[in-house]
């Protein structure tokens, strides 16, 4: 019964925990949206536009993370922004292949970064 009651305590508590992120932790966390968005990008251009591996991998970050209104906005801005980029990238590279090279080497600059910092992508 007591391990029922503290099961529901800490399952109750970890949406909270997840919001008090420190400047920096919200840094990479808005950094690595960015960077989801250029990949959802890359990776459409490879798979084709009904892909969503890197969208759903966003969207479990900011389910993970649930954040405050604010910040969950900008998290989801910061992802389109990095798609648009990506996308933009692309299409002024097309057939020369630099375009999904600057993308690559750009996330995963980001990648390294936040997992450095210990924090890990939602599965």
């Amino acid at each position: 019964m007591r391990l029922a009651a503290l099961l529901i305590a800490v399952s109750a508590a970890a949406p909270a925990l997840a919001q008090e992120r420190t400047p920096t932790e919200r840094q990479s966390l808005l950094d690595l949206s960015y960077a989801l968005g250029e990949s959802h990008a890359l990776r459409q251009a490879c798979q084709g536009a009904d892909d969503q591996y890197w969208h759903q991998r966003m969207v479990r970050l900011t389910d993970t993370e649930a954040a405050d209104e604010a910040f969950d906005a900008q998290l989801r801005g910061r992802f389109n922004t990095g798609y648009a980029a990506g996308n933009r990238q692309l299409d002024h590279h097309t057939g020369t292949g630099s375009g999904a090279v600057s993308i690559f080497r750009s996330r995963s600059t980001v990648f390294y970064r936040y997992f450095k910092r210990g924090l890990s992508l939602p599965a």
